[in-house]
């Protein structure tokens, strides 16, 4: 009898590697493995991850690029909405957990699967995001996630595998490490408590760089264009070089503390020095061309946008209109933006462009007006002050102190 096909979402990591095994070993489907790329894996890498699935007990293994597609329908977004969940992460796996999911239940649909996978924990947000997308695209493919089914451990899933006869660096896969174009999170003991951080060893890359170093960066209407002058037609290669870059000055490092879909507090580290500078030196270029109400609602937007993303809600109408909304503010978003590079951080000194609101013929702000006259201020501030006086003259009539 010709035995039912899954396709497991495979990362290659401990839950995944998991999966594979008791998939087939355990239950008799034909697994079928599937990575989708986004941009975080070498072509050696990718080639370990295939011979892990192989080696595992999977049928057949797949790697799905969908690089530039994540850059263009997400990353190039969350750009222009200068998104930072909490201030402080790029939601760089919130992010692409849905592309993923979109390319995984596509492949399923291809080779006709009768069911789909995925290693998630009942503790996460990737659990939804995954099961979220694939109903939307595929109900009448069904889920199968043992780790959250079971409500498994790290060290159980460590002694099935070595039961089972599998070999690999076990002491690696303590931590949980999700690689991507937008960014590199890391899970481990120490983000499941409060009062602990990470340790230097457990992130994917060292502070190697001393000396310190000034680039320059170029926006052409809000993306990426130039780095130190060379110009990228591929952002994603400009993103990939940028890294390059700055990861040996340990920049970009942090722990990120928020609110899951599931209503608990998650911690999670992360290094992400590109999407960091990035984000910094185009919101500090948009400070200098935008209108005050247009950096206003950009950050109620982009904000919005940001948790809507991180929540699994990409596919809500709602964020083509959020995006056709943070096109449109980019128009005059072009410039060159110069960093300072030092370990552990760096300093944005300033910017150069056409566009620039304070290359003004109406005065230097604390020195010179040339567009109106003293006389003009003191009307101005008297008309803006009528509404406040009104207001206490009020209050005072009906006895009440200042």
């Amino acid at each position: 009898m010709e035995k039912e096909k899954v396709v497991l979402a495979f990362s290659g990591g401990l839950d995944t590697s998991y999966c594979v095994k008791y998939l087939s070993e355990e239950c008799g489907y034909d697994v079928y493995t599937a990575i989708a790329n986004t941009g975080g894996f070498s072509a050696n890498e990718l080639k370990r991850i295939e011979q892990r699935a192989l080696a595992l007990g999977a049928v057949k293994h797949a790697t799905l690029d969908i690089t530039q597609e994540y850059y263009e329908k997400s990353i190039k977004y969350m750009v222009m909405g200068n998104v930072l969940r909490n201030g402080t992460y790029p939601i760089s796996v919130s992010s692409e957990r849905i592309f993923q999911a979109i390319a995984i239940i596509n492949y399923a649909k291809q080779i006709g699967a009768q069911y789909v996978a995925h290693g998630s924990t009942s503790a996460g947000n990737d659990q939804v995001r995954f099961d979220l997308t694939f109903q939307i695209l595929a109900p009448n493919i069904k889920i199968i996630t043992p780790t959250r089914d079971m409500n498994l451990t790290r060290e159980y899933e460590i002694n099935y595998l070595k039961q089972h006869g599998y070999e690999a660096d076990f002491k690696k896969m303590e931590y949980s490490i999700n690689k991507g174009l937008w960014g590199t999170s890391v899970g481990g003991k120490e983000t499941l408590h409060s009062d602990q951080t990470l340790p230097e060893e457990a992130y994917p890359t060292q502070m190697t760089a001393t000396a310190d170093r000034r680039i320059t960066l170029s926006f052409e209407k809000g993306e990426i264009a130039a780095i130190n002058g060379k110009h990228y037609t591929d952002k994603v290669a400009a993103i990939q070089d940028l890294e390059q870059i700055v990861a040996p000055y340990a920049i970009g490092r942090d722990m990120h503390i928020g609110d899951t879909i599931i209503g608990i507090k998650g911690r999670v580290g992360f290094e992400a020095g590109a999407p960091l500078l990035i984000i910094a030196a185009h919101k500090m270029l948009e400070k200098h061309t935008l209108t005050k109400w247009q950096q206003y609602w950009k950050d109620q937007l982009g904000t919005w946008y940001g948790m809507f993303m991180h929540e699994a809600q990409y596919l809500e109408p709602v964020m083509r209109d959020i995006e056709a909304f943070l096109l449109s503010s980019q128009e005059n978003v072009t410039g060159d933006v110069i960093i300072d590079l030092k370990p552990y951080r760096y300093i944005l000194v300033g910017v150069n462009s056409d566009f620039d609101l304070m290359k003004t013929d109406f005065g230097e702000y604390g020195e010179i007006s040339k567009g109106w006259t003293a006389d003009d201020v003191k009307g101005f501030t008297k008309i803006l002050g009528n509404q406040m006086k009104i207001y206490h003259n009020i209050q005072v009539k009906n006895g009440k102190q200042l």
